[in-house]
């Protein structure tokens, strides 16, 4: 019953987003996670920024999230985390939806390809952001690969015929990650977060069973490390301790991408940051094209030019 309930979720959602899906001269933006939180801690920020704007954004979980907690599982917990997904989006004012595929068990699949092909072009987006394909978890390699397997697609008229093809190929993003084989993440682009952190830590206190809870590899001893559901101020407060180092790391390790964008002056303070890295696939944006995609950099001067 929950598999139905799930997938009747995801039509309702897309069904909704095709009716936004109109050109109203905003940007639209897609984000790929692999579970019920990934796209919301790698972009919530910058998706907070853009929807500042008007701009339109989506996060979409490719998986549903049902193995991990470490005290409960399957259609119990992926109704929850479906819901705590939900109210992320709502606090950042943006739209998210997650697809019934069972949490470990994604797989680089042609039906997956042609979902991940389908949410693309229903969406129109000019931006995808996805995991690198050779990060840590399966699920989240496996989001990579699907994506970049889609960057060619999205435009083929008679691939997923049901859905029109996108009349431009979109600009492909990595989120970060500190993997380093192949090759390291390079920051191609570094959105300073610092206007809305506490905005993006307020959205993140409702992944309950993630954050205060501890996810697949906690267990009861975790519960005790962190303040009370009675107490949500501390919880907050706990929390925001730990995005201060977690995103303070993100602006300290792409400092010279933060200078590009932002100039040296203001690149250097800079407390918060998200960072992206264009992929190979997929429209290579020039540095102009990127501060329309990116519209809340500043105008260039003379040394960030």
């Amino acid at each position: 019953m929950l598999r139905v309930c799930l997938v009747l979720l995801a039509s309702v959602t897309i069904t909704v987003s095709l009716a936004h899906a109109e050109d109203d001269g905003k940007l639209r933006i897609i984000c790929f996670g692999a579970h019920p939180d990934d796209a919301e801690y790698k972009s919530g920020g910058t998706a907070a920024m853009w929807a500042k704007q008007g701009h339109h954004v989506k996060l979409v979980s490719v998986t549903n999230g049902d193995i991990g907690h470490w005290a409960m599982s399957g259609g119990q917990l992926a109704k929850r985390r479906t819901a705590e997904s939900a109210e992320v989006a709502k606090r950042l004012g943006v739209t998210s939806e997650v697809l019934d595929i069972h949490d470990g068990e994604l797989m680089p699949t042609l039906e997956n390809r042609r979902t991940i092909t389908r949410l693309i072009r229903e969406w129109k987006a000019d931006i995808v952001i996805a995991h690198r394909p050779w990060d840590y978890h399966p699920d989240h390699r496996y989001v990579g690969v699907l994506v970049q397997d889609a960057a060619f697609m999205v435009q083929v008229p008679f691939f997923c015929p049901d859905t029109p093809p996108l009349e431009r190929n979109p600009v492909f993003l990595y989120s970060s990650d500190r993997f380093q084989k192949p090759y390291p993440f390079e920051a191609d682009i570094a959105v300073a977060i610092d206007d809305v952190f506490d905005l993006k830590v307020e959205a993140l206190t409702a992944l309950e069973s993630q954050v205060f809870e501890g996810g697949a590899l906690a267990g009861p001893e975790y519960l005790t490390t962190v303040p009370p559901a009675s107490k949500p101020d501390l919880r907050k407060e706990w929390l925001k301790e730990r995005w201060d180092r977690r995103a303070g790391a993100e602006a300290s390790n792409h400092r010279s991408a933060l200078i590009k964008w932002y100039g040296k002056e203001e690149g250097q303070q800079v407390k918060y940051a998200e960072a992206f890295e264009i992929c190979e696939y997929g429209r290579q944006p020039s540095p102009d094209e990127i501060r329309q995609l990116f519209p809340f950099f500043p105008e260039p001067n003379a040394e960030s030019k």
